[in-house]
Protein backbone atom coordinates (compact mmCIF):
# COMPACT_ATOMS: atom_id res chain seq x y z
CA UNK A 1 0.00 0.00 0.00
CA UNK A 2 1.19 3.12 -1.23
CA UNK A 3 1.46 6.13 1.65
CA UNK A 4 0.86 9.45 1.26
CA UNK A 5 3.10 11.63 1.61
CA UNK A 6 3.58 15.56 1.97
CA UNK A 7 7.01 17.15 1.90
CA UNK A 8 7.92 19.75 4.17
CA UNK A 9 7.57 22.83 1.72
CA UNK A 10 4.24 21.12 0.57
CA UNK A 11 3.04 20.60 4.33
CA UNK A 12 4.16 24.03 4.84
CA UNK A 13 1.79 25.41 2.20
CA UNK A 14 -0.94 23.71 3.31
CA UNK A 15 -0.32 24.01 7.54
CA UNK A 16 -3.43 25.97 7.45
CA UNK A 17 -5.68 23.39 5.99
CA UNK A 18 -3.85 20.53 7.78
CA UNK A 19 -4.83 18.79 11.18
CA UNK A 20 -1.20 18.02 12.31
CA UNK A 21 -0.60 14.80 14.84
CA UNK A 22 2.90 14.56 16.10
CA UNK A 23 3.40 11.02 17.15
CA UNK A 24 6.90 11.24 18.69
CA UNK A 25 7.21 11.21 22.67
CA UNK A 26 6.29 14.23 24.87
CA UNK A 27 9.90 14.61 25.55
CA UNK A 28 10.24 15.14 21.86
CA UNK A 29 7.51 17.16 20.76
CA UNK A 30 8.18 19.69 23.86
CA UNK A 31 11.26 20.45 21.64
CA UNK A 32 9.95 21.71 19.38
CA UNK A 33 6.97 20.76 16.94
CA UNK A 34 4.95 22.04 13.60
CA UNK A 35 2.83 25.28 14.39
CA UNK A 36 -0.63 23.76 15.81
CA UNK A 37 0.57 20.26 15.75
CA UNK A 38 -1.23 17.71 18.64
CA UNK A 39 0.90 15.20 20.33
CA UNK A 40 -0.38 11.95 20.73
CA UNK A 41 2.34 9.58 20.79
CA UNK A 42 2.52 6.25 18.59
CA UNK A 43 1.48 3.86 21.32
CA UNK A 44 -1.35 6.03 22.41
CA UNK A 45 -2.62 6.42 18.82
CA UNK A 46 -5.64 3.47 19.36
CA UNK A 47 -6.78 5.50 22.36
CA UNK A 48 -7.12 8.57 20.19
CA UNK A 49 -9.01 6.27 17.10
CA UNK A 50 -12.57 7.77 17.34
CA UNK A 51 -11.06 11.58 17.48
CA UNK A 52 -8.94 11.31 14.54
CA UNK A 53 -12.06 9.33 12.53
CA UNK A 54 -13.25 12.88 13.70
CA UNK A 55 -11.05 15.11 12.45
CA UNK A 56 -10.32 13.20 9.10
CA UNK A 57 -13.79 14.17 8.76
CA UNK A 58 -13.40 17.36 8.72
CA UNK A 59 -10.59 17.36 6.67
CA UNK A 60 -6.92 16.69 5.93
CA UNK A 61 -4.66 14.63 8.76
CA UNK A 62 -0.90 14.96 8.62
CA UNK A 63 1.00 12.73 10.90
CA UNK A 64 4.81 13.97 11.53
CA UNK A 65 7.75 12.28 13.67
CA UNK A 66 11.26 12.91 13.89
CA UNK A 67 12.21 11.03 10.43
CA UNK A 68 9.42 9.70 9.26
CA UNK A 69 9.42 6.16 10.16
CA UNK A 70 6.51 6.23 13.20
CA UNK A 71 4.43 8.46 11.71
CA UNK A 72 4.16 5.96 8.31
CA UNK A 73 3.70 3.31 10.68
CA UNK A 74 0.81 5.74 12.55
CA UNK A 75 -0.46 6.15 8.89
CA UNK A 76 -0.32 2.53 8.36
CA UNK A 77 -2.73 2.21 11.78
CA UNK A 78 -4.76 4.37 10.82
CA UNK A 79 -5.52 3.44 7.26
CA UNK A 80 -6.28 -0.32 8.98
CA UNK A 81 -8.87 1.88 10.25
CA UNK A 82 -10.48 3.23 7.56
CA UNK A 83 -9.00 7.05 8.33
CA UNK A 84 -6.87 8.66 5.27
CA UNK A 85 -3.63 10.47 6.87
CA UNK A 86 -0.35 11.59 4.98
CA UNK A 87 2.75 11.73 6.20
CA UNK A 88 5.39 14.29 6.37
CA UNK A 89 8.53 13.13 4.44
CA UNK A 90 11.88 13.42 6.46
CA UNK A 91 9.56 14.14 9.68
CA UNK A 92 10.60 17.61 11.94
CA UNK A 93 13.91 16.68 10.71
CA UNK A 94 13.47 17.70 7.34
CA UNK A 95 11.16 20.56 8.70
CA UNK A 96 13.65 22.20 10.96
CA UNK A 97 16.54 21.88 8.24
CA UNK A 98 14.59 23.98 5.86
CA UNK A 99 14.07 26.37 8.06
CA UNK A 100 10.58 26.56 8.48
CA UNK A 101 9.41 27.38 12.30
CA UNK A 102 9.07 25.04 15.51
CA UNK A 103 6.57 25.62 18.55
CA UNK A 104 7.82 25.07 21.97
CA UNK A 105 5.33 24.97 24.86
CA UNK A 106 6.13 28.13 27.07
CA UNK A 107 8.57 27.36 29.51
CA UNK A 108 9.19 23.76 28.67
CA UNK A 109 12.98 22.23 29.34
CA UNK A 110 14.46 21.16 26.03
CA UNK A 111 14.66 16.97 26.53
CA UNK A 112 16.69 14.94 24.63
CA UNK A 113 15.49 13.65 21.33
CA UNK A 114 14.89 9.84 21.17
CA UNK A 115 17.46 9.65 18.59
CA UNK A 116 19.97 10.96 21.45
CA UNK A 117 18.45 8.96 24.19
CA UNK A 118 18.88 5.83 22.38
CA UNK A 119 22.88 6.68 21.36
CA UNK A 120 23.12 7.34 25.37
CA UNK A 121 21.35 3.73 26.02
CA UNK A 122 23.17 2.08 23.67
CA UNK A 123 26.84 3.35 24.41
CA UNK A 124 26.39 2.95 28.33
CA UNK A 125 25.63 -0.69 27.49
CA UNK A 126 28.11 -1.24 25.49
CA UNK A 127 30.54 0.52 26.98
CA UNK A 128 29.40 -1.38 30.45
CA UNK A 129 29.55 -4.60 28.55
CA UNK A 130 33.77 -3.85 27.73
CA UNK A 131 34.41 -2.64 31.50
CA UNK A 132 32.85 -5.47 33.10
CA UNK A 133 34.27 -7.89 30.32
CA UNK A 134 37.49 -7.39 31.60
CA UNK A 135 37.02 -9.42 34.57
CA UNK A 136 33.97 -11.31 33.99
CA UNK A 137 34.11 -12.53 29.77
CA UNK A 138 30.78 -13.26 29.89
CA UNK A 139 29.80 -9.60 30.02
CA UNK A 140 30.90 -8.71 26.59
CA UNK A 141 27.60 -10.45 25.61
CA UNK A 142 25.79 -7.68 26.80
CA UNK A 143 28.10 -5.57 24.28
CA UNK A 144 27.58 -7.72 21.55
CA UNK A 145 23.65 -7.87 21.89
CA UNK A 146 23.35 -4.20 21.54
CA UNK A 147 25.68 -4.33 18.56
CA UNK A 148 23.22 -7.09 16.95
CA UNK A 149 20.14 -5.11 18.11
CA UNK A 150 21.67 -1.76 16.65
CA UNK A 151 22.05 -4.14 13.55
CA UNK A 152 18.69 -5.61 13.11
CA UNK A 153 17.47 -1.60 13.68
CA UNK A 154 19.00 -0.53 10.82
CA UNK A 155 17.93 -3.03 8.75
CA UNK A 156 14.47 -2.94 9.56
CA UNK A 157 13.52 0.59 10.12
CA UNK A 158 12.88 -0.01 14.04
CA UNK A 159 13.76 0.60 17.61
CA UNK A 160 13.43 -1.84 20.21
CA UNK A 161 15.33 0.58 22.13
CA UNK A 162 13.36 3.50 21.49
CA UNK A 163 10.02 1.82 22.21
CA UNK A 164 11.72 0.65 25.76
CA UNK A 165 12.39 4.51 26.65
CA UNK A 166 9.52 5.28 25.43
CA UNK A 167 8.09 3.71 28.67
CA UNK A 168 10.04 5.81 30.67
CA UNK A 169 8.35 8.90 32.73
CA UNK A 170 9.74 11.91 30.95
CA UNK A 171 8.42 10.07 27.68
CA UNK A 172 5.20 9.84 29.07
CA UNK A 173 2.61 11.86 28.40
CA UNK A 174 0.36 13.00 31.39
CA UNK A 175 -2.95 11.91 31.35
CA UNK A 176 -4.49 15.58 31.37
CA UNK A 177 -2.28 16.16 28.67
CA UNK A 178 -3.49 13.88 26.04
CA UNK A 179 -7.23 14.27 27.25
CA UNK A 180 -6.52 17.80 26.51
CA UNK A 181 -5.11 16.69 22.87
CA UNK A 182 -7.93 14.37 22.23
CA UNK A 183 -10.62 17.32 23.38
CA UNK A 184 -8.82 19.83 21.19
CA UNK A 185 -9.18 17.06 18.18
CA UNK A 186 -13.00 16.84 19.08
CA UNK A 187 -13.56 20.56 18.32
Amino acid sequence: MALNALSADEARARLHELTVIDVRTPGEYASGHLPGAHNIPLDHLDEALPMLKSAADRGDLLVVCASGARSETACRRLADDGITAATLTGGTTAWSQLGHDTHRPAGSRSPWAMERQVRLAAGSLVLTGLVLGRRLPRARALSAAVAGGLVFSALTDTCGMARVLAKLPHNRPKSADLEATLAALSR
